[in-house]
């Protein structure tokens, strides 16, 4: 279940912006305000209003330091939202939940894929799609990570569809949906960590949300934060809940 949450800022009281971007971010002070300052950059040829969200969980490095300046320079269009623990889903939870603008995206630090942004708000704009899911995994993709990652994303795939009657390619993929469509969806998860964003994409399947996959290009600036080994024992438990979890509702 996800553990309770450092009541946040009270939101700003400007007009909600178009699109809300949502990044966990953790022990990231090596490449966390050229991340950002690159994606404000290029973000500026679309003209859309937006935020972006830093979702701070537990860092023990520089990172919350770095985000507190990055927001008292760039308010509105960067906040600063922590947790205090180690808690990828949860911290992905809580910036869905805290997001203002009529689209979410939630993307990593790491990878802030503006083409995908173009691409899937076209899709949310132009048609009745209510969720699009950035897939590492189907035909048209471009996973540029080590072999072993990419293996383990398609067990990690394989698992779902077995246990879980998961049709699709990736659930870990960059995303972006109708804040409106989908929040109430975000809310009713109850796994967090490395399984929420699973949770979150094969609860939208299942409650009928329009949801569309496409492939993207995977290019990540640094290593992982977390040993993927030392995942593995609690992404098993997690994904056997998981099951349990969307079957009962």
């Amino acid at each position: 279940m996800s553990e309770s949450v450092t009541p946040p800022k009270s939101p700003p009281t400007s007009a909600p912006p178009h699109v809300s971007i949502v990044i966990p971010v953790y022990n990231e002070e090596g490449i966390l305000q050229g991340s950002v300052l690159e994606l404000q950059q290029k973000l500026k040829p679309f003209g859309w209003s937006y935020e972006i969200l830093l979702c701070e969980n537990g860092s023990r490095d520089r990172t919350v330091e770095i985000g507190k300046h990055m927001e008292a320079e760039h308010a509105p269009q960067v906040r600063m939202l922590s947790i205090g623990q180690p808690n990828y889903g949860l911290a992905m939870k809580t910036g869905i939940l805290e997001a203002r603008g009529t689209f979410v995206i939630c993307d990593e630090i790491d990878l802030c894929d503006t083409e995908f942004y173009a691409r899937a708000l076209a899709l949310l704009e132009r048609s009745d799609t209510e969720l699009v899911v950035g897939s590492k995994a189907m035909v048209g993709s471009n996973d540029q990570r080590p072999l072993f990652r990419r293996m383990a994303t398609r067990v990690y795939n394989g698992m779902l569809r077995a246990v879980c009657q998961y049709s699709g390619t990736d659930t870990h993929g960059l995303k972006a949906f109708r804040r409106e469509a989908l929040t109430d969806t975000a809310r009713r998860c109850v796994l967090d960590r490395d399984v929420f964003a699973s949770e979150f994409v094969i609860r939208a399947h299942r409650e009928g949300k329009k949801v569309l996959e496409i492939p993207f290009t995977v290019r990540e600036k640094r290593p992982p934060s977390i040993n993927l080994v030392k995942r593995v024992p609690h992404v098993l438990k997690s994904v056997a809940r998981l099951a349990v979890s969307v079957r009962r509702n």
